[in-house]
């Protein structure tokens, strides 16, 4: 899969803004924001894994020792033939071991056939993505986004994206999980775009408080 085009996502930050007026001031703060890309193999999969509910430094760190125990080829092969042991010392803890496993075993067995996502719609690549053990909608959203460059997929649940829209809104409070998903219905079919718009204006809030 491609990379977005520059062309592509200014239409769709255009498109984006007129319809919304909060992303239209994350937008004229940040300019086009950089699209998440990332290849359609297992490693993404499983740094994905790797960075969850840890903090950056910690995952960072986990990530770096198993790019050198793999060499820098971490694949679905070397994570089966792997002990526990060997992965362990790589930081990883026993639950995301086991999702890191689930997930090999599908991709080596074709159950999770990564080079043919690409020509299934939205909603069949994210179902056959969340039947493996391991990869839940928000893991699967992310691949969507960046492996597969679906401009509409969307991480409902991510925290960060809600953030960002309470700070644009200027409310005290985050929208409820219910409401913050049917408020993203106005931003089809390009979700993922305002999700990377939200993401570059915290990103931009960061920097400036750092």
């Amino acid at each position: 899969m491609s990379a977005l085009s520059a062309t592509q996502m200014h239409a769709a930050c255009e498109a984006l803004c007129a319809n919304d007026a909060d992303l239209a001031k994350a937008y004229g703060v940040t300019g086009l924001p950089i699209w998440r890309h990332a290849e359609p193999v297992y490693a993404t999969l499983a740094r994905t894994i790797v960075y969850q509910q840890i903090s950056t430094k910690a995952a960072a760190s986990i990530w770096a020792r198993l790019l050198d125990w793999s060499d820098g080829r971490l694949n679905a092969s070397n994570v089966l033939s792997a002990s526990e042991e060997e992965l362990r010392a790589c930081g990883l803890s026993g639950p995301k071991i086991r999702h890191l496993t689930s997930i090999a075993e599908a991709v080596q067995s074709g159950a999770l056939p990564l080079s043919e996502l690409h020509t299934h719609s939205d909603a069949e690549a994210r179902r056959r993505l969340v039947a493996v053990r391991g990869i839940g909608p928000w893991t699967a959203d992310i691949f969507l986004m960046g492996a597969l460059g679906r401009m509409d997929a969307f991480p409902e649940a991510d925290l960060g994206l809600m953030e960002a829209l309470r700070i644009l809104q200027g409310a005290e409070v985050r929208l409820s999980p219910r409401d913050f998903r049917t408020h993203a219905e106005r931003w089809r079919p390009y979700r993922g775009m305002a999700a990377h718009l939200l993401w570059g204006y915290l990103n931009h809030l960061r920097d400036r408080r750092a």
